[in-house]
């Protein structure tokens, strides 16, 4: 069973079809009998979109049924004002400024916490290896869940805690097989993580990793149906898993990554995200996963000091105590329609907005179009995402291009406390004046 990423190229859509529809029916025509469980658009133009899409084979989902599909939309009926939510996100493998190591994003993160009630947010926004500062108001989710969150199929439901299932390398050397069960019993010694088990997986998950036309950190994977077989086994004495394997550094990214002043991509989020992606959608659980140390002699090398962002990383033996943390209280995934009417169910109706770096397309942003959510792009966040948001059909007002994340929680206040953007700003322009015209009860038109 096979995990794999692939491009395409979407044509501009037509007049009567949403761009989700839009790109369902698209990338069904480009997936050959592979089930999509990542999308992105990378650039966009007048003619098209270029997309880039990973995908598992149908089997390993066991169905193709619209249930799993990452394009599946259930549109919001209102939104609630009740609390103030946001979303976060920084998408994996697009060498962010800020979110593009190792839970470099994580004060942002907490600057915009201050601004609402609720910061939804995925693993990469705070991942930083032994390190997971999330802040207190906020729920980690992984960024299949995120997604369905905003397309409106799934709800959260917030727990006090989470039965972790850890799974791991099972013909590994034993000296990080020993550091990663340190790992987990660290932190059920010190912030009482419920771990239901450690299982070894032989032959493991390989995962390899590669670069995307775009530039953007991808892979591939094999051997993907013997951990769904081994969940699917244990399903229902668990409520979250941790993965913890040996990911293949397949064009030697590993040193230069390192060696750099921070300008290349972290070469092994795209395939964490592609595998995590794929268990979430399957299980419906909560998913993160870690990197196993590939060897003592990477293990020895010296790094000497790093670029800051990637300090997490380079201080780390595990690189998993961030997923033990964050999986630890993450919110359980709902989808049944009365769960949807319980208010202790967080749905899309309850998302006031969304804050990406700019140039960013992927489902969540085509979620926020359709549903009315206003989104906050932060040109700050400089990534390789080639795409002119202002291209897209937004209702006015819904996009609210910002600098910097400082400025992005200046713009949730305003929104929050229900103030028009544009009375914040000098000169202060006069509100504009229109007539009508009407006789005999038949509206006229304006001379």
């Amino acid at each position: 069973m096979k995990l794999l990423e692939f491009s395409c190229r979407v044509p501009a859509v037509q007049a009567r079809s949403t761009l989700i529809d839009h790109f369902r029916g698209a990338v069904s025509f480009h997936s050959n009998g592979m089930t999509p469980i990542r999308f992105a658009v990378t650039s966009l133009d007048d003619e098209g979109f270029d997309c880039e899409v990973a995908a598992v084979d149908q089997t390993l989902l066991e169905s193709a049924s619209d249930q799993l599909s990452i394009f599946s939309f259930r549109q919001r009926e209102f939104e609630s004002v009740e609390k103030f939510n946001a979303v976060m996100v920084v998408p994996t493998g697009i060498g962010a400024a800020y979110g593009g190591h190792a839970g470099d994003s994580t004060p942002v993160a907490h600057v915009l916490a201050k601004s609402c009630d609720t910061l939804i947010l995925h693993p990469n926004v705070v991942n930083a290896s032994d390190i997971n500062e999330a802040p207190a108001n906020s729920l980690y989710i992984e960024g299949s869940i995120l997604s369905r969150l905003m397309m409106g199929t799934v709800g959260l439901r917030r727990v006090r805690s989470n039965r972790v299932l850890v799974v791991i390398d099972g013909d590994h050397d034993e000296m990080f097989t020993n550091a990663t069960i340190n790992s987990v019993n660290a932190a059920r010694a010190s912030y009482g993580l419920d771990c239901v088990d450690v299982v070894k997986m032989d032959p493991p998950v390989k995962l390899k990793t590669s670069s995307a036309k775009s530039g953007r950190a991808t892979g591939t994977g094999k051997n993907i149906s013997n951990l769904i077989e081994e969940l699917a086994a244990r399903e229902g004495t668990y409520d979250a898993v941790a993965i913890a394997s040996v990911i293949e550094d397949a064009d030697g990214q590993l040193n230069a990554y390192f060696e750099s002043d921070g300008s290349l991509v972290n070469p092994w989020g795209g395939i964490e995200a592609m595998l995590t992606h794929t268990i979430s959608i399957r299980f419906n659980v909560p998913t993160a996963h870690s990197p196993m140390m590939e060897s003592k002699a990477v293990a020895a090398q010296d790094l000497g000091i790093v670029e800051p962002r990637m300090a997490a990383e380079a201080v780390s033996m595990t690189f998993l105590n961030c997923v033990l943390k964050g999986l630890h209280q993450s919110p359980r995934i709902v989808h049944g329609a009365f769960d949807f009417v319980n208010p202790e169910i967080l749905t899309a109706s309850d998302i006031s907005c969304l804050i990406i770096p700019d140039g960013c397309v992927g489902l969540p942003t085509l979620a926020a179009l359709e549903q009315g959510i206003k989104v906050v792009a932060v040109s700050e966040n400089e990534n390789l995402m080639k795409n002119d948001l202002e291209r897209l059909p937004w209702k006015p007002g819904q996009l609210i291009k910002v600098r910097s994340y400082f400025e992005a929680a200046g713009v949730m206040n305003a929104l929050h406390i229900g103030l028009s953007l544009d009375t914040l700003s000098r000169p202060l322009k006069s509100v504009g004046v229109s007539a009508a015209y009407w006789a005999s009860s038949v509206r006229r038109k304006p001379a």
